[in-house]
């Protein structure tokens, strides 16, 4: 036997047969079976080899920030301050039990993936039928297969009867796939291989019988699987920066603490003191309030966009939104609502607009513009009834939705004719069937035989391709059902119009008959043409509007889907998405050179017919093109890309398992116009994020220089470790996480997404920090000096100090609640945490400085208010010169 190949649809069935030694009666031996297990393995998928839980535990740690605040425990550990030391340890640990958490959740796509196969089959085996388990399969294993079943391997179709399969999950294909047996040419796509059956695609009519050629892994799930498991966790844009900024400061903490140190030591202070020097400067450099403000913003953020049907599996996401340049959206179910809908009926020489989407039997019929009552058309009114006899479906009314039993195609039908009143229960009582001859793809129609009652009159009614029933009609209905001459040239212009609009046309015809029963040779011909119903899977009402905000916010839409090449670019210009002057195929794709995917991927919007390791491969082109790239998504075939992308988007109503698993966030109602909604939080998120950085950081870049400053100028601490971490550790629970509240600031929208190669802190935002730091070095440190020269106590000296530092931030907290405007642009009391942090921690600064206990653990002193007057004039000068800043910035920059 030779080994398992993937052109198996290139070869016709008798070489099959042969080549994989199996005789179509007998199926494989049981002997043969068991063997072929042992070379090929079980019918499952491997799972990915993964860290064991202890080792993604520890590398939880493996990050520079992380190293900062280890460092920063151990040093408040040594000054034996044990509650801050567990404070700052305990910030570390529960940041590192949630990316623990988050990243092993992330890893159970390929679990999800690997139950899939978890079903049994119907199989030949020593010339007689039996049901194993899906996991027993394989090569060469003859299988049954009949509507309902889920394919359990990858199958070549030896034998059908009217096989249909849904293979949107795999292909974005959004309607079932009618199969064949005959041999197609081996550079055939995935999704145009109609002689093959794939794992995990549903049957939803007829049977067949097919021969395996593909278990576990060497199936299409299989590969979807790999590519899974393979494709990059990309870090997020915030992670990345977060990163190269937490090198950069403990590279600059060691440099200012080594230089520091040996100017004290060349001084002629002694090195234990120079050391605690040192150990105040890093205590003071050292954000330890940044990764709790990190998680914090973000978890707010992920609560609001919870709010709004936006379900956020990795916190980092909802930064990453707010970063997005590109979405690349599936169609089916993505931007279409996955129900295929009549929009267009052209009968009795009149051309009817249907209204209403999706499978709610609700929507008005219109002629020439106006809204009619389709009772009054006849013509109309019967091309519906035969839409609706001929027909297997069924249409159901859920609590919360309706929804349809059988093929989508024929749900659409069954849905115009309720738009009309036309209701099944009573039209088919009214009208029994008494036979039909079913669809085959071979003769292209469906034919039933129906008995109307009222008339005591019988029926046949037939819809099928055009060519099919055009070949079949000698006459048509007008739109009093009079009979006229059928104008053939005029149906054909008809349908190519409609299907250039991407719709899906059926003919329909009407004949009378004598008997209650129908055969082949009865519907040759002699039918009255009734007229044509077009359908298509509907752009969903919502998302016009959300990829034209999308382009507003400066963010491209891309469409990658599995659905037709003519379907796909309709829609997407239905939805007004731009670069749709043409439609790249899978097989265009395929034919491309890989490094040419980069200039492609600028040029086109639209990308049909693709498969799941193309949608990989068009992600990972436009991250080489340095995009953030957002990936939207429901199918199996999905997950890949949704895994390589910077964030994936998962349907959480029309979903599969795999996908949401894969994905950082789940939405919750499956609209597209959810995702403009969670970018615009994600914008929100970062604004709050870089308003606590700015805030923050001018802070430790003045403690450091009031030590730096000190230490040069041969004079006592103004400030010592103790009370920089009170400093630290209180200003920025009670301050600086109340920016994580601030609302969202007006034009949000309007702005161009941020370079991601962009850091956190622009130049104006640095030369900002600096600017506040100084201002902070020259009030603490003129105030601290001032004091001694009054021949004040040193403790008084450094209460001084210590309150200008916190004074200081107070007053700036007000001007980095807008990074651009002052707090009157966004409201004064639109954030009322800030004015509840703001008095928390006032009062928390009269402890410090008048409560004995207070004065006796951190050194500090009880100030006149003499020294409070000074204190407050610092705060309003720096409150002033940001605000003019701002202001110069504004009209100049």
């Amino acid at each position: 036997m030779n080994p398992p190949k993937t052109d198996w649809h290139s070869l016709p069935p008798d070489a099959l047969l042969r080549d994989l030694g199996i005789e179509i009666q007998q199926g494989l031996s049981e002997a043969e079976a068991q063997k072929r297990l042992a070379d090929y393995g079980p019918n499952r998928l491997t799972p990915r080899k993964g860290k064991s839980p202890l080792r993604l535990f520890l590398s939880q740690f493996h990050q520079p920030l992380v190293y900062i605040l280890l460092l920063s425990a151990a040093i408040t550990a040594f000054l034996e301050e044990w509650v801050d030391s567990s404070v700052i340890f305990g910030v570390v640990l529960v940041n590192a039990i949630i990316g623990f958490i988050q990243e092993a959740n992330a890893l159970r796509a390929i679990n999800a993936l690997a139950q899939v196969l978890n079903i049994s089959s119907t199989v030949l085996r020593d010339g007689q039928r039996r049901q194993i388990s899906a996991s027993e399969l394989a090569p060469g294993d003859l299988v049954f297969l009949q509507s309902g079943d889920k394919v359990p391997a990858d199958l070549r179709l030896l034998q059908i009867r009217e096989l249909q399969i849904d293979e949107s999950a795999l292909t974005g294909e959004s309607v079932p796939v009618e199969k064949q047996t005959g041999t197609l040419d081996a550079a055939t796509i995935l999704a145009d291989r109609n002689n093959m059956a794939y794992s995990s695609t549903l049957v939803t009519y007829g049977g067949g019988l097919g021969l395996v050629v593909g278990t576990g892994d060497r199936t299409e799930i299989g590969l979807i699987n790999r590519m899974i498991a393979s494709a990059t966790d990309l870090e997020t844009p915030l992670t990345q920066k977060i990163s190269q900024f937490s090198q950069l400061l403990l590279w600059i903490i060691i440099g200012c603490a080594v230089l520091t140190f040996g100017v004290g030591v060349w001084r002629g202070h002694s090195m234990l003191d120079m050391f605690m020097a040192c150990v105040a400067l890093a205590v003071g450099a050292i954000p330890e309030g940044l990764p709790a403000a990190i998680t914090i913003t973000l978890a707010i953020g992920v609560s609001r966009m919870a709010k709004r049907n936006a379900i956020i599996r990795k916190l980092p996401a909802v930064e990453t939104l707010g970063s997005t340049t590109v979405i690349c959206s599936d169609k089916t179910g993505t931007l279409t609502q996955n129900q295929m809908t009549v929009q267009t009926i052209y009968t009795g020489g009149e051309y009817f607009e249907v209204g209403g989407s999706g499978y709610t039997p609700e929507g008005k019929f219109n002629l020439n513009g106006e809204t009619i009552t389709p009772q009054i058309n006849p013509a109309l009114m019967e091309c519906l009834k035969a839409g609706l006899l001929c027909n297997d479906a069924r249409l159901v009314a859920d609590p919360d939705n309706w929804s349809i039993e059988g093929d989508p195609t024929e749900g659409a039908l069954l849905v115009a004719a309720h738009k009309a009143g036309l209701h099944q229960t009573q039209v088919s009582s009214d009208h029994p069937r008494l036979d039909a001859i079913p669809f085959e793809s071979q003769h292209q129609f469906m034919a039933t035989l129906h008995h109307n009652l009222a008339q005591d009159a019988r029926h046949i009614y037939m819809k099928g391709s055009i060519e099919s029933l055009l070949s079949r009609c000698d006459k048509a209905f007008d739109s009093q059902m009079q009979l006229v001459a059928l104008d053939k040239d005029q149906l054909h212009r008809q349908v190519e119009e409609m299907a250039a609009r991407g719709l899906r046309v059926l003919a329909f015809a009407r004949s009378d008959h004598q008997d209650n029963e129908v055969q082949h040779d009865e519907v040759c011909g002699g039918l009255t043409f009734l007229g044509l119903q077009a359908m298509i899977d509907p752009p969903r009402p919502e998302a016009a509007a959300s990829i034209a905000a999308c382009y507003q916010a400066g963010i491209q839409v891309k469409m990658i889907t599995g659905d037709h090449p003519i379907t796909a670019l309709a829609i997407a210009r239905q939805l007004g998405m731009r670069q749709t002057e043409r439609v790249i195929s899978g097989a265009e794709l395929q034919a491309i050179e890989q490094s040419q995917y980069p200039v492609l991927v600028e040029q086109c919007s639209v990308y049909a017919r693709i498969a799941p390791e193309q949608k990989l491969q068009l992600v990972q082109a436009l991250q080489a093109n340095g995009h953030v790239v957002a990936m939207t998504g429901d199918g199996v075939n999905d997950a890949p890309a949704l895994r390589q992308a910077n964030i994936g988007v998962a349907m959480g109503l029309g979903g599969t398992e795999v996908a949401k698993e894969a994905a950082a966030m789940i939405l919750t109602d499956d609209h597209f116009a959810t995702i403009e909604a969670a970018v615009e939080e994600g914008r929100g998120v970062f604004d709050n994020l870089v308003k606590f950085i700015a805030w923050t950081l001018p802070t430790n870049l003045g403690e450091g220089l009031v030590i730096t400053a000190a230490v040069f100028a041969n004079v006592a601490l103004p400030i010592t470790p103790v009370q920089i971490l009170w400093i630290n550790m209180t200003t920025a629970v009670l301050l600086g996480l109340m920016l994580s509240f601030e609302p969202k600031e007006p034009g949000l929208m309007d702005r161009q997404p941020r370079n991601p190669k962009q850091p956190i802190l622009t130049k104006h935002l640095v030369f900002r920090v600096c600017l506040v730091g100084v201002l902070l070095l020259a009030g603490s440190f003129g105030l601290f000096e001032y004091e001694l020269a009054q021949g004040k106590s040193l403790a008084v000296a450094r209460s001084v100090a210590v309150n200008v530092f916190v004074i200081c931030e107070l007053f700036y907290l007000f001007n980095c609640r807008s990074l651009n405007y002052s707090m009157f642009h966004v409201g004064v009391f639109s954030n009322l945490w800030v004015i509840f942090g703001v008095t928390s921690m006032t009062l928390l600064q009269l402890l410090f400085t008048y409560w004995p206990p207070m004065q006796a653990l951190f050194g500090s002193a009880a100030i006149g208010v003499e020294d409070w007057l000074l204190i407050l004039a610092c705060g309003l000068i720096v409150y002033s010169v940001v605000g003019l800043e701002k202001l110069l910035w504004r009209l100049f920059a």
